[in-house]
């Protein structure tokens, strides 16, 4: 959605979760000598400044980051990607992706918002770092199966359109016909409404191997409807489902 700007939500609790997993993940994937390609839908622009006007009118990186990066080990992937920023910026997922891959795996990062694009284009500039402005999931369509099929596909639309829960069971049918050993990654939130509820359903129904991840959290703020997140990943990598147990543990701290 054009109007949708991360800014405002970066660093916020959900963010915490979708990125320590996804550094879990690529830690595993990245143990064996062969390389990758990783690919995002909604990515962003990059890297965020928390002291922005922006995402300091929301409060949500106070009530995410700030209360959790202390829970982690100094050697967690998500640790080492965050360390890894220039300027103490807080890194999107694509710069997370870029601080944990190698240089000879290849990133498609997709963004439709004209400036978060631009800002995406030289926050992630890098030989292997490919940009486009387009569509993220016909995107993936178009790269699937991806040169090399070992892989990570991160999905992680803002759910302001709402068409998204109902589109996303199908296309991902479509994508594992093309991809059917890509790891894909699927974010949602969790809202006060339970907007979420029939396309996880619907998720798990066609794919009863992979594995759902959610956590929760007070609102940030009053009258804020999302209270937690989930992640729903095909072909998880092996050893993501316990690395997620200290995750899970956090954040019940919160609670």
């Amino acid at each position: 959605m054009l109007s949708y700007q991360h800014l405002y939500h970066a660093g916020n609790a959900a963010d915490v979760h979708k990125h320590a997993a996804l550094a879990l993940a690529l830690d595993y994937l990245t143990q064996k000598p062969k390389p990758l390609s990783y690919i995002e839908t909604h990515a962003g622009r990059g890297r965020y400044d928390l002291r922005a006007p922006e995402a300091v009118k929301t409060g949500e990186a106070a009530q995410g980051i700030a209360r959790l990066r202390d829970g982690f080990a100094k050697d967690h992937p998500y640790i080492k990607a965050l360390t890894a920023q220039p300027d103490g910026l807080y890194p999107g997922s694509p710069a997370i992706a870029q601080a944990l891959l190698h240089p000879e795996d290849s990133l498609h990062l997709a963004e439709l918002h004209p400036q978060e694009y631009a800002a995406l284009r030289i926050n992630l500039r890098a030989p292997n770092t490919h940009v486009y402005q387009q569509d993220g999931l016909a995107l993936a369509q178009s790269l699937c199966p991806p040169t090399p099929r070992r892989g990570l596909m991160l999905v992680d639309p803002s759910y302001e359109i709402k068409a998204d829960y109902t589109q996303i069971p199908k296309w991902l049918a479509a994508i594992l016909r093309k991809w059917n050993v890509g790891v894909v990654m699927i974010w949602y939130p969790i809202l006060t409404s339970g907007a979420h509820r029939p396309m996880l359903r619907a998720l798990q129904a066609d794919h009863a191997q992979a594995l759902t991840h959610e956590v929760h959290f007070p609102p940030a703020r009053e009258g804020h409807r999302m209270v937690g997140s989930g992640l729903f990943v095909v072909n998880p990598p092996f050893g993501l489902e316990a690395g997620l147990k200290p995750l899970s543990a956090a954040f019940r701290k919160l609670t």
